[in-house]
């Protein structure tokens, strides 16, 4: 079975962060968003891709190439603009021959929920088989109704009073070639962009819409910059740890660490894990790094600082004496002495 990937849009909610990456690329835990995805789907035994780009499309294409190194087949058609889910799924059909699995590329989720997704649809053969899950806030959510696990009415982001369940789109998918016919058939929305639910709300007037629910905590929806804090804790949590930099004496490495080949560990220096340190980073001396904490390329701490839940991006350096606590760090930034 061949995979489709949304990632075509911009992530406005998370400027400034995508004024300068499109969101799939931002790093957590080491890796970018759709890096992550890209594995789950490999652990599926997927092993052709087409990735549907626009914003920032060339950036994607570059650091993912044809797929090789990741051991998969990657393609990529682009997006003309950003019209919708809708449409950009639209721009695949012609890479597309048979049932196919579409996920959104903004989303983190493991392997077993795709396998879940897939096995499901095959035994039953729908026309479509769309993922629901349970979220705390259904309002912020395409919400889906169910009759007997097939899809009933999917309502867009009703109002909290209109809320009739708290299952929520996940946007994991598998689909017919028969989505592509209504597609074609739905009106833009208010925002003037075409929407996939649009087309399974047509669908599922003439065939089943299949549903299969999935673990809250195997999911998770990346749309504000407050969600990367969450995403981060997310993979830090599932990464295989390993520490191959240089660790002087006197350091102490606590729980699963990662430490880049590269990446230096100073005399004094604390590190409470799940913690990751990337190629080039040099830390300390005398800081304590807290859980939940990714330190990325090149990246200096100077004595006597303290981390706490947060991402920390390449090329930055936070001077001696500094707390940086859940906080999000661009590149390139430089923090003086003695910041909080």
């Amino acid at each position: 079975m061949k995979a489709v990937v949304l990632a075509a849009g911009e992530g406005i909610r998370l400027r400034p962060i995508t004024s300068t990456r499109p969101k799939h690329l931002i790093k957590v835990g080491g890796k970018p968003l759709l890096e992550h995805s890209l594995t789950a789907l490999k652990m599926l035994e997927i092993e052709e891709v087409l990735i549907v780009i626009y914003y920032m499309g060339d950036a994607i294409r570059q650091y993912f190439g044809d797929g090789e190194k990741f051991g998969l087949k990657i393609s990529y058609v682009k997006q003309d603009s950003v019209l919708g889910t809708g449409n950009a799924l639209g721009v695949a059909e012609p890479y597309i021959k048979e049932d196919f699995l579409l996920v959104y590329g903004d989303l983190l989720f493991s392997a077993d929920v795709l396998e879940k997704v897939v096995t499901a649809h095959e035994k039953e053969k729908p026309a479509a088989t769309m993922s629901v899950v349970p979220v705390a806030d259904p309002e912020n959510y395409g919400i889906v109704e169910l009759e007997n696990e097939r899809v009933k009415r999917i309502i867009e982001k009703p109002s909290r009073d209109k809320v009739s369940t708290n299952l929520a789109n996940a946007g994991i998918y598998v689909f017919s070639t028969k989505i592509f016919e209504k597609i074609k058939q739905t009106k833009a929305s208010t925002r003037g962009e075409w929407e996939i639910t649009d087309a399974i709300s047509l669908l599922l007037k003439e065939k089943t819409v299949l549903s299969v629910r999935i673990p809250e905590d195997k999911w998770l929806d990346i749309g504000r910059p407050w969600d990367l804090l969450k995403a981060n804790r997310w993979t830090l949590l599932r990464r295989e740890h390993k520490i191959l930099g240089t660790v002087e004496n006197g350091a102490h490495l606590i729980g699963p660490v990662s430490v880049a080949e590269t990446a230096r560990i100073r005399s004094g220096v604390y590190i409470e894990g799940p913690a990751f340190i990337d190629e080039g980073s040099d830390i300390g001396p005398n800081c304590y790094i807290r859980p939940y904490t990714s330190i990325g390329k090149k990246v200096r701490i100077g004595n006597a600082c303290e981390i706490k839940n947060s991402l920390i991006m390449d090329n930055t350096h936070i001077g001696h004496l500094s707390y940086v606590g859940d906080s999000i760090v661009g590149e390139n930034c430089n923090l003086g002495a003695g910041t909080i």
